[in-house]
């Protein structure tokens, strides 16, 4: 499939740039080359839901109606590949088809992911989930979260405050230790994972 990316407009992101916006058209297919990618929807009332955090890697903004529902920034310099879903070469043939089911399919399985642990976790449950999440996926002695604390609370569909208190519990419990707001080491990898898992 990695064909299909064979040239492709690559573009540069500065951290804090939009990528996309919500409601903006949604003709293109975004892959993640390197750094870090926050989707997020704004809420009539001002209120912020995250819907998920892309890395390097990852192809992104892929919708099934004409517009994006959610809008994409980048939390880190990032550069990305872009193709268009109509008119391209890639799209007679079918590949870009292919690769719309495909990353369909990846969004379903994270939305129903994220679903259950906004839906069933506990407070504790889900910072653990979060922070078992991203050891996991830089893998490394020491973890830098690309995001703040307030993109972590938004996507965990908790208030700063209850983030901020779980991180201290965790570190208290000698699960985790932090140098720093964004840089994390597990300490006791069973312990997180029982947590997390609960």
């Amino acid at each position: 499939m990695s064909d299909i990316w064979d040239g492709a407009l690559r573009l540069d992101f500065a951290a804090g740039e939009e990528v996309y916006g919500q409601e903006e058209s949604a003709d293109l297919i975004y892959s993640l080359v390197k750094g870090s990618i926050r989707t997020s929807h704004l809420l009539a009332d001002g209120r912020r839901q995250i819907g998920d955090f892309y890395y390097a890697g990852d192809v992104f903004g892929v919708e099934t109606g004409p517009a994006h529902r959610f809008s994409a920034e980048a939390l880190t310099d990032c550069e990305v590949i872009v193709v268009k879903r109509s008119g391209s070469v890639a799209f007679e043939s079918g590949r870009v088809e292919k690769l719309v089911w495909a990353a369909t399919a990846t969004e379903l399985a994270r939305a129903q992911t994220h679903m259950l642990l906004l839906g069933r976790a506990t407070a504790c449950e889900r910072v653990a989930r979060f922070l078992l999440d991203m050891a996991d996926r830089f893998r490394g002695d020491l973890v830098t979260l690309p995001m703040s604390r307030q993109d972590m609370a938004d996507y965990l569909g908790l208030t700063i405050e209850t983030v901020s208190r779980m991180l201290g519990r965790l570190q208290a419990d000698g699960v985790v230790e932090f140098a720093g707001s964004r840089r994390f080491r597990v300490r006791h990898h069973g312990g997180l994972t029982r947590l997390a898992a609960a």
